[in-house]
């Protein structure tokens, strides 16, 4: 009898600190070996409530979690949320629901691997969906899209778009998303952060993304505005945009490791209209300012992977415009690509697309023009000549030591900021016809001068060091 009593004491202390609640398909577990009073938890399935991450919790992320039904997930500053590796867990925000993932600079949210030696690819990143404006199409439904990597399913949780510009689907502030990424299908890949269809309400302000398997953030459609923004050794592109994405992009830096690239070509920007380069409407027409994108090439002699393209290729009826930025170290610096009889070019003589105030470094050609077998009336040396017209106030510099930035290439303790004499700490203008949506700095490049809160808004929150 007495074993017995026992033997029901320990159960209970078990019970007591493992608890197993189905509720949402979500299960909590005790504090487990840590007996530290913080919870260990399994996020799985659909979240439908309202639910708040709280600091100091272990969270993991397993398969697919879905927030759905209008619910909010509030994350607290100092989260550390982990994706499970043998799962590809991912987190999902539905049309209609949000996330409020406000952290702060000493304390930022983080989304990362739950594997020991973490690598890119070990988990399947953050999605949101959005009711904005987008060109894409889902079974015969215009404006309706469906998001990559098989997010989608029977339930429509993967769908994204609308007619609400405007729409809110929360707040990313101060958040790193670590490793994230993997390939569904060729061509079907999951981010580190995807927005599918977000609308301007939406506020993604102080975002790093680290070593992304595929694109580090790709906008399907959507108007939600970008601002200080951190790329680090992602494998594809750094900024994707497709199907009527509109928003503006200020204050990003991007830094790649020279030995990795995608097979698909890795570029810091790839803008499409959409795969078929058609006349649809929303039209991909996002503006970009102040953006530092440092690719593989540190010298004229480096070669770095054969499998990066070039900084900017602006295709397929894109009509994106880059104001106030540096493209560094590329095969090619700027690439405007008319391939498969897709006149991209056309948007530039309408006015539609647009590179002003920005200076490109250390690419062995600076600008570039592809054709496909059926001209257009453009070669390349239209597009160098259009690049260097004194108006558009653009530069080329043969070096990227020309711009002095202070360690750009450098993989262990990077350093964006322009130096004395630093072509980049001038010239910087707002001639856009939406400049009043952007914050007038006289500098280009997406650092200021050193000091200042423009000059030092990267530090402290930041995971850079390329070795880990």
């Amino acid at each position: 009898m007495k074993k017995l009593l026992v033997f029901a004491a320990v159960i209970g202390l078990f019970t007591s600190s493992c608890r197993k609640i189905e509720a949402d398909n979500i299960i909590i577990g005790g504090d487990g070996s840590n007996n530290n009073g913080t919870e260990v938890t399994l996020l799985e399935g659909k979240i439908t409530k309202d639910r708040t991450l709280k600091a100091g919790n272990t969270y993991t992320l397993r398969g697919i979690v879905y927030v759905t039904g209008g619910a909010k997930l509030t994350i607290e500053p100092g989260t550390v949320i982990h994706g499970e590796t043998s799962s590809k867990g991912a987190l999902v925000i539905t049309r209609g629901a949000q996330i409020n993932a406000d952290g702060t600079k000493d304390k930022p949210i983080v989304f990362t691997s739950d594997a020991g030696s973490p690598k890119r690819g070990d988990w399947g990143g953050v999605v949101i969906c959005g009711k904005a404006p987008t060109n894409a199409s889902f079974n015969g439904t215009q404006g309706v899209g469906q998001v990559e990597g098989g997010v989608n399913n029977g339930e429509g949780l993967g769908l994204y778009g609308g007619t609400d510009a405007a729409d809110n689907s929360g707040t990313l502030k101060y958040v790193r998303i670590e490793y994230a990424g993997y390939a569904y299908l060729p061509d079907n890949e999951l981010n580190g952060l995807t927005l599918a269809g977000v609308g301007s309400g939406t506020t993604i302000d102080y975002v790093e993304i680290f070593k992304a398997n595929d694109d580090a953030i790709e906008c399907f459609g959507g108007t939600v505005n970008l601002r200080h923004t951190i790329f680090i050794s992602t494998l594809d592109d750094d900024f994707d945009t497709d199907n009527g994405y509109s928003g503006t992009v200020q204050f990003g830096i991007v830094l790649r490791d020279s030995a990795i690239a995608d097979v698909s070509k890795s570029e810091s920007w790839e803008s499409d209209n959409d795969a078929n380069g058609s006349a649809l409407t929303p039209q991909t027409s996002a503006v970009y300012s102040n953006i530092t994108a440092i690719g593989p090439r540190a010298t004229t002699t480096s070669v770095g992977n054969s499998l990066f393209l070039c900084g900017a290729q602006i295709r397929r009826n894109s009509s994106i415009s880059i104001y106030n930025s540096v493209i560094m170290g590329y095969p090619v610096g700027v690439l405007i690509d008319a391939s498969k009889g897709v006149p991209t070019d056309n948007n530039i003589q309408s006015g539609k697309l647009n590179i002003k105030n920005t200076i490109v470094a250390g690419c062995a050609t600076p600008v570039n023009y592809a054709v496909s077998a059926t001209p257009t009336g453009w070669t390349p040396a239209d597009a160098k000549t259009w690049f260097t017209t004194a108006l558009y106030g653009n530069s080329i510099l043969a070096t990227n030591d020309e711009v002095k930035l202070a360690a750009a290439f450098n993989y262990t303790n990077p350093d964006f900021t322009p130096q004395a004499g630093s072509p980049l700490l001038t010239g910087g203008a707002f001639s856009m016809g939406n400049a009043s949506s952007f914050s007038t700095v006289t500098f280009r490049g997406a650092v200021g001068p050193a000091g200042t809160p423009e000059g030092d808004w990267w530090k402290g929150w930041s995971k850079l060091n390329l070795t880990l």
